[in-house]
């Protein structure tokens, strides 16, 4: 018998952001979008839902791929306690916007890992602080309407024009903000068996 064939590797997620992140640790990789619920439940935490929703993704791609290493991941921004996801029309954007401007905004984004040698998927979450300058009507709309953010939660695109509307990010990982923490994701392909690099 010759050596194992290495596990294939799936990235359950539409994100052509998230797909851009992983192609960084150079592995060969599929990429699925898993069709889950995203709703919160009542009184749940934002970093709490992020998580849940990044296990859900794996989880589910996990089941009909059971040799497979599966990436899940999900980002939720809370402002004040609230959840804001992605607002899906550029009207709702706006009122992200507003409600963000000139305040601190958690970014949290969770991370699972479901694996054939793990007993249960692993997760994390990543959380970077980051803090909105005071925005006008004008300087939103102008935004939303050169950078298409329906389907990023918070309404912000850091790793392009939306990097203009913040006074400081903080995070021991940059890619986590664009919603893929890949430190943490070394460690748990790691400990999946993949080595990186």
């Amino acid at each position: 018998m010759g050596s194992t064939r290495p596990a294939t590797i799936i990235l359950a997620s539409s994100s052509p952001w998230r797909r851009q992140l992983l192609a960084q640790l150079g592995i060969k990789f599929e990429a699925t979008s898993p069709e889950i619920d995203e709703s919160a439940h009542d009184g749940e935490a934002p970093a709490a839902l992020a998580e849940r929703l990044a296990i859900g993704k794996a989880s589910k791609i996990f089941e009909a791929s059971p040799n497979a290493i599966v990436i899940g991941s999900d980002q939720v921004a809370d402002v004040e306690g609230d959840i804001l996801g992605k607002p899906g029309t550029a009207e709702k954007a706006r009122a992200q916007l507003r409600h963000q401007s000139g305040k601190t905004v958690y970014f949290h984004t969770g991370l699972c890992v479901c694996a054939p040698s793990f007993e249960r998927p692993r997760s994390c979450v990543e959380t970077v602080t980051t803090r909105f300058r005071k925005l006008s009507d004008e300087q939103i709309a102008r935004y939303v309407e050169a950078e298409d953010v329906t389907a990023t939660a918070g309404s912000i695109k850091s790793e392009g024009l939306g990097i203009s509307l913040v006074e400081s990010i903080e995070s021991k990982d940059p890619s986590t903000l664009v919603g893929l923490p890949l430190i943490a994701l070394r460690q748990l392909l790691e400990e999946a068996g993949v080595e990186i690099p």
